[in-house]
């Protein structure tokens, strides 16, 4: 699935760091730092797919040797507290090619040097060989003063500012992860990604009246694991692979990343079956079946996706049932009862027991209620209960269309329990 982050960071000499050995370490080369009078050589890494400089158009020719541009921006700084360097950490989508993972990068990075005016130093990497293999991500280190025919002249204050840092930062948020979509699009992908914070997306959900999305946004961002328990996790998942046994976390925050994953994809698996659910509903009445057989079809195109589903190794009940908990895991303090907006949908389109009237749950998929079901429709409704007739009528054709017998006790089941989601490698996904 597709994540957002963006993360800015400074090089500081009072932190002891220097821009020459960043860029160094992050392209992969050689650099001797004039300043300090020491060499930094990173040669030997590895994982480096791609790297290129980009400058404004009147800057010096030196702009493009890595090792005087870097020297320069140590020299054009005299404080010893001076931030010589901000650095861009960028996610990039593993959905899409090579090539477009590249070009939207170069078109970030062209788009810091035409607003700010600084010089920008590009390395693409690739999945730690040991790591997540979707982890495809750039470092964009750029320069913080402007860089002009003469050099490096002002400092760039409008991003230090904390009246204008943010606004900034948020404005290339937004233009990043519209760069991303665009080429998820053009990739042909259903997923897109989003920089807002999860209470902003909540918020935006419920003004549009899209009550399912915003429970399912309704969550606290995921827990970072650090690089040590991070480690230990990748270590854990590489050993049950080659034993040929499922993944268990070795340490807690690995535990609650591990938990809050699952219930992102359980919730994602009910979010298909209900969008299944609809849009069969509504190519059968476009076809001219009644609400009642269009509500069967539906369902029976929902019980469908559910088998399919259970082909994997862990059934879809057993991971909601770990972490259907929400105030459990996220909150000892008592809260009223509830149903969730989605537990409400599931019963309404997946519930369907012997003891409640078919009809009526079926032709809410209209959106509506209708008191006035007929004689006919009452008659139907009075025949022998569903789980009287499960076996007989999955089988029968289109224009026959029942409820499966294996439907009814998965949605008992999880018409019990509360669904939680949680996303984004970067946080927000998302950052």
């Amino acid at each position: 699935m597709a994540s957002y982050h963006l993360s800015v960071k400074t090089i500081k000499r009072s932190a002891g760091r220097s821009a020459t050995a960043a860029a160094a370490y992050r392209v992969g080369e050689r650099i001797e730092c004039q300043r300090e009078g020491r060499i930094h050589d990173y040669t030997r890494r590895q994982g480096i797919e791609e790297t290129f400089i980009l400058a404004p158009k009147d800057a010096p020719d030196w702009a493009q040797d890595r090792s005087r541009l870097w020297n320069e921006v140590e020299a054009s700084e005299t404080r010893r507290n001076s931030v010589t360097a901000r650095e861009w950490e960028l996610a990039l989508p593993s959905e899409i090619s090579a090539e477009d993972r590249s070009q939207i990068t170069r078109d970030f990075a062209q788009e810091l040097v035409g607003r700010y005016g600084v010089a920008v130093d590009v390395a693409i990497h690739a999945p730690h060989r040991e790591g997540d293999q979707r982890n495809h991500h750039a470092h964009v280190l750029t320069s913080t003063r402007k860089l002009e025919a003469q050099g490096f002249t002002a400092k760039t204050r409008v991003l230090d500012s904390a009246k204008t840092g943010g606004v900034e930062i948020e404005a290339m948020r937004s233009l990043w992860a519209e760069l991303q979509n665009r080429a998820l699009e053009r990739a042909g992908e259903v997923e897109r990604v989003d920089h807002r914070s999860l209470e902003a997306q909540r918020d935006a959900a419920l003004e549009r009246d899209d009550q399912l999305s915003a429970e399912e946004l309704d969550r606290d961002p995921e827990l970072k694991l650090g690089p040590a328990a991070n480690s230990m996790e990748r270590r854990a998942k590489a050993m049950a692979e080659r034993q040929g046994r499922e993944y268990v976390p070795v340490t807690e925050r690995g535990a609650v990343v591990h938990a809050a994953r699952q219930a992102r994809a359980a919730f994602r698996e009910l979010r298909e079956r209900l969008d299944i659910a609809r849009e069969t509903y509504g190519i059968e009445r476009e076809a001219g079946h009644g609400r009642v057989s269009a509500g069967l079809a539906a369902l029976r195109a929902a019980a469908a996706k559910e088998r399919g589903a259970r082909a994997v190794p862990e059934d879809m009940k057993e991971r909601l049932a770990r972490v259907v908990g929400r105030s459990e895991d996220r909150d000892a303090a008592p809260k009223p009862e509830r149903l969730t907006y989605a537990q409400k949908r599931l019963k309404e389109i997946m519930e369907k027991d012997a003891g409640r009237d078919g009809q009526a749950a079926v032709h809410r998929l209209d959106g509506h209620s209708d008191p006035e079901l007929g004689e006919e429709a009452v008659r139907e409704a009075r025949k022998p209960s569903v789980n009287e007739r499960l076996k007989d009528v999955l089988n029968k054709p289109r224009e026959k269309l029942e409820i499966g017998d294996d439907l009814s006790e998965d949605r008992e089941a999880e018409n019990e329990r509360e669904i939680d989601r949680d996303r984004d490698r970067g946080e927000g996904h998302s950052l």
